[in-house]
């Protein structure tokens, strides 16, 4: 299936699903924070690959990016987004840290965030594979400290072979305050699109 072709029936419906998908999610991070976490009504974006990094607030802004490849009945990809100073408040919450080694993160930090990236997905996936009644599962998250170009260029560069436009169901999150904000995005592979909106019983056949 086309990601161009798609109707509004079929985005309202992934809309939907998603919502419930990181309803889940937030309620794991605000367990893991100890803080009520919020979410926005997610948006289904159907973008051009080079125009991600101005949602992200630039192609030069410092983020972390964690990034997951879903496995099982449906394949894709997460992309989870903090800009850098959220990532800090978060891992302040997380762990007892040392604020004097400058901007790089440790590797405890690193694994730290990595495992706020494997709870928020593994959420996300279990809700969503329930109500669609497939199995999805994350892989292994990967972790990048970098401006929000090179993030991205490293997650979508192979997307691009599929064609310049993406399916992005895109979530923002956030604890009273915005001391934690970030954003999540799902981007299912073309040929998985098909498989979803069957399950959903939005398209037949």
């Amino acid at each position: 299936m086309r990601i161009a072709n798609l109707s509004e029936a079929q985005i309202d419906a992934l809309r939907e699903v998603s919502n419930i998908g990181m309803g889940h999610a937030a309620t794991a991070l605000s367990q893991l924070l100890g803080k009520t976490v919020h979410l926005q009504v997610p948006q289904v974006l159907i973008t051009d690959i080079s125009k991600v990094p101005e949602l992200l607030g630039g192609a030069e802004k410092m983020v972390v990016g964690i990034y997951l490849q879903v496995l099982g009945s449906a394949r894709g990809n997460i992309l989870m987004i903090f800009r850098r100073e959220n990532a800090i408040r978060m891992l302040d919450k997380l762990l007892s840290r040392d604020n004097t080694k400058g901007g790089l993160l440790s590797e405890l930090e690193v694994s730290a965030l990595k495992e706020v990236g494997n709870i928020l997905a593994s959420a996300y996936l279990n809700a969503l594979g329930s109500m669609l009644k497939m199995t999805l599962i994350p892989s292994v998250p990967v972790l990048s400290f970098d401006m929000a170009g090179a993030v991205v260029d490293y997650v979508l560069v192979d997307l691009a072979a599929d064609g310049d436009l993406s399916l992005m169901v895109e979530t923002e999150f956030f604890e009273e305050g915005e001391q934690v904000k970030g954003h999540f995005f799902l981007l299912p592979d073309p040929p998985s699109l098909q498989v979803i909106l069957k399950s959903i019983g939005v398209i037949h056949g």
